[in-house]
């Protein structure tokens, strides 16, 4: 049933809006904070439509609420269908929060016209990938996410910006092709079965495919969203990416667009092709394994902050990838929670490199030394973002880890006893790095570090209050995405005939499903 009052429509218009009007706005005669305000203005109201979504958001619903369904071009069957439910409206929360953050945290320097816009541009985009229910629709919303993050990158980025820009753009741009062909394909399919060209995914759900057609779709899809996410070995392009980047362009493309990828693969790998997702779980499984031990390892060896990040993220995002195709409740409810998770700390982590880089002009370990003594406080928020990035109990990163991985050891033992080694060594490269830049005695230079400034203080704060609140107390949360979670893993064991039983760990604890031989084997594959 579509909503009467179009809130999503509104949500994704508003900073597309916001975008033309700074874009309209001169250049010259116009202060440079002008510009800035306009753009933090925009994303403050696009902020509190977020926020009516979710109060009006029921808790108990699995399905698609505040719907929105016009059609767009009727003779090709493409709708402007938006829709929201558990497992994107966390993120769409996460967007809206990061955008206004980004904006007061990460000023552009030159150029703030430009930049704002640019960033406002790629707040639409986003929120129209996370809400999009017609596969052009978002495929639309998808790409055009590349425009504003290679202009980011290489109009406000580092010495090797414009290296990063265009391989960045490379990368994604070609495996969007291959999601184009998957797209256009599975609704020709559909129009053969039924006569009905449309591209709405409710109605492509009930598509009949071969296993050689769904399994190649499954591949064209994936392609798409592993360039995105990044996961091993798509990943090349993110640490050139990251490194280059402008701190508030690493901010948003870590913490937010990044994100596309992985919720592509829920909201329509598992969708659309369920039967090829679990024929293919095992080599995703693996890839994710070899994502979180490679990004670990490579990260323990980087002396220059944002790669260690950067190859940080990618250990994380192979965790998502494991409790997604873990296929049980408490895996794809962690990995959807660790998308959130990861936003929030990944963002913290970039604004404390960006800020350490605006006093001390580099991010390199090997110059930095015991700024814990000038700039305490600076000290005091990268522990609590370090240690929530490490999993430890009482803040966020524990949460989605614990799920992913119990989610996982149920049905795939071995996969997640591998993965569980990527948490040791994350912890012993993320400990290192902060003793290398807060501990020890520090240099002329480094004694002069001023620390953070009332601002910076309450650009962070938001970010540490998330990731301790959802640390202690994540129920909030998970009421929302577990029935979304539960309503997607029943639609992939109806079209793959598996019916297993549930198996929950505690009386608290989110139901496991178990396929009939898992629980013959123990769990062992």
């Amino acid at each position: 049933m579509t909503e009467p009052f179009p809130y999503l429509t509104v949500l994704v218009l508003t900073p597309a809006v916001g975008a033309a009007a700074v874009a309209l706005i001169p250049r010259r005669g116009v202060a440079g904070w002008v510009h800035q305000a306009v753009g933090v203005a925009v994303s403050a109201v696009t902020l509190a439509v977020a926020v009516a979504v979710a109060i009006r958001f029921n808790a108990g619903s699995g399905s698609y609420q505040l719907t929105s369904n016009h059609v767009w071009a009727k003779t090709l069957g493409i709708h402007w269908f938006l829709g929201i439910d558990g497992i994107s409206l966390f993120l769409v929360l996460l967007t809206v929060v990061l955008f206004p953050l980004a904006f007061l945290g990460a000023r552009a320097k030159r150029d703030p016209r430009s930049f704002v816009a640019w960033v406002l541009l790629l707040e639409a985009a986003c929120l129209g990938s996370f809400v999009s229910l017609d596969l052009v629709l978002f495929f639309l919303f998808f790409e055009l996410t590349l425009v504003p993050s290679y202009f980011l990158i290489g109009g406000w980025g580092f010495a090797r910006r414009g290296y990063a820009a265009l391989k960045f753009f490379i990368y994604t741009f070609a495996g969007s092709a291959f999601l184009l062909v998957g797209i256009v394909s599975i609704a020709f399919i559909h129009r053969a079965q039924t006569g009905v060209l449309t591209f709405e995914l409710p109605a492509l759900m009930h598509t009949h495919l071969s296993g050689t057609a769904g399994v190649l779709l499954f591949l064209a899809f994936t392609a798409a969203f592993a360039v995105k996410a990044p996961i091993f070995p798509f990943h090349t392009w993110s640490p050139d990416a990251y490194a280059e980047s402008p701190t508030a362009a690493a901010v948003l493309l870590a913490g937010i667009m990044a994100k596309i990828g992985t919720y592509g693969i829920i909201r329509f790998d598992l969708n659309l092709f369920p039967q090829a997702t679990r024929t293919l779980a095992p080599i995703l499984l693996t890839l994710a394994v070899i994502g979180i031990l490679y990004g670990a390892v490579v990260a323990c060896a980087q002396r220059d902050l944002k790669r260690l990040v950067a190859f940080s993220s990618l250990a994380q995002m192979g965790f998502i990838v494991l409790g997604t195709f873990a296929l049980t409740a408490q895996g794809i409810s962690g990995g959807v929670l660790m998308m959130v998770n990861h936003g929030l700390i990944i963002a913290a982590l970039f604004f404390l490199i960006g800020w350490i880089y605006e006093r001390r002009r580099t991010w390199h370990t090997s110059e930095l030394k015991g700024l814990q003594a000038a700039a305490p406080v600076m000290a005091g928020v990268f522990t609590v973002v370090m240690l929530a990035s490490i999993g430890v109990p009482g803040l966020n990163g524990f949460v989605g880890e614990f799920l992913v991985l119990v989610g996982t050891f149920v049905v795939h033992r071995w996969w997640a006893l591998a993965a569980l080694v990527g948490v040791i060594i994350a912890a012993l490269y993320l400990l290192w790095a902060y003793q290398q830049v807060f501990h020890g005695t520090p240099t002329a230079e480094d004694a002069k570090t001023r620390d953070l400034a009332w601002t910076e203080r309450l650009v962070i704060a938001p970010l540490i209050i998330l990731i301790v609140f959802i640390g202690v107390y994540p129920k909030p949360v998970l009421d929302r995405i577990t029935p979304s979670v539960d309503h997607l893993i029943a639609h992939v064991d109806q079209v793959t005939g598996v019916r297993p039983p549930a198996v929950t760990l505690s009386r608290t604890a989110l139901p496991v499903r178990v396929s009939g031989s898992d629980r013959a084997t123990g769990g062992a594959r």
